[in-house]
C-alpha cells in the first residue's frame, strides 16, 4: 500500500489537484480584489436624416456642412451632404437637444434648435440665396419687408395711437412752440 503512494501516476495526480486548488484560490482573491469601472450601457440613440435642398427650386444641395451641436457644450459633428441632398447620422442620445447648422457656399447659413425624443427623425432644410443687405439709407416700402407687413402703424409706438395728435398747422403760421 505504501508502494501505491509512491507510485508516479499517484504523484502526478496529486501534484495537479495542488496546482488546481492554488490556482482556483488565487483567481478568487483577484476577483475580490478587482477595481475598475463597472460597465454602464450607452443610452439610446436615435438615427437622424437632414435632406438639405435649394429653396427656388427644391434641388439638392451637394457637400453642405451638415453640424450637430449636442446639449450646448456637450460636442459637435460635421457632416457633409451627398449629392441627393441628404447626411444621415445614428449616434446622437435620445432626449437631447441640438443645434442642427448647415453652411453651403453661395447660400444662407441656416441654424435651429431641435428636441431628439424620436427613434427616428427626419429633417429638410430649404437654404435661400443671400438677400440684399439691409440699409438705413434706403427708401424700404412695407410690400418689400414682410416683417413690416404686420405692423399697422407703419412702426411707430402702440403708445403713438393713444397720443392726440397736433392739429395741422395753416400755411402761413409759424410752427407751434415746442414742448
Amino acid at each position: 500500500m505504501a508502494y501505491m503512494l509512491y507510485s508516479p501516476k499517484v504523484r502526478i495526480l496529486f501534484v495537479a489537484i495542488g496546482l488546481l486548488l492554488i490556482a482556483g484560490l488565487t483567481l478568487s482573491a483577484q476577483e475580490a480584489n478587482r477595481r475598475g469601472r463597472k460597465y454602464k450601457a450607452p443610452p439610446p440613440t436615435s438615427k437622424i436624416e437632414v435632406t438639405i435642398l435649394r429653396d427656388a427650386n427644391s434641388k439638392p444641395i451637394e457637400n453642405a456642412s451638415v453640424i450637430f451641436h449636442v446639449d450646448g457644450d456637450k460636442g459637435n459633428m460635421e457632416l457633409k451632404s451627398n449629392e441627393d441632398g441628404k447626411s444621415v447620422i445614428d449616434v446622437l442620445p435620445m432626449g437631447s437637444t441640438i443645434r442642427l447648422q448647415v453652411i453651403a457656399k453661395g447660400y444662407q447659413t441656416y441654424g435651429e434648435d431641435f428636441k431628439i425624443d424620436k427613434p427616428e427623425m427626419a429633417f429638410e432644410v430649404k437654404m435661400k440665396r443671400p438677400g440684399e443687405q439691409y440699409s438705413i439709407y434706403k427708401n424700404h416700402d412695407k410690400a418689400a419687408d414682410p416683417q413690416k407687413d404686420s405692423d399697422k402703424d407703419g412702426g411707430k409706438d402702440a403708445d403713438a395711437k393713444d397720443k392726440p395728435k397736433d392739429p395741422p398747422a395753416e400755411p402761413n403760421s409759424p410752427p407751434p412752440p415746442s414742448k
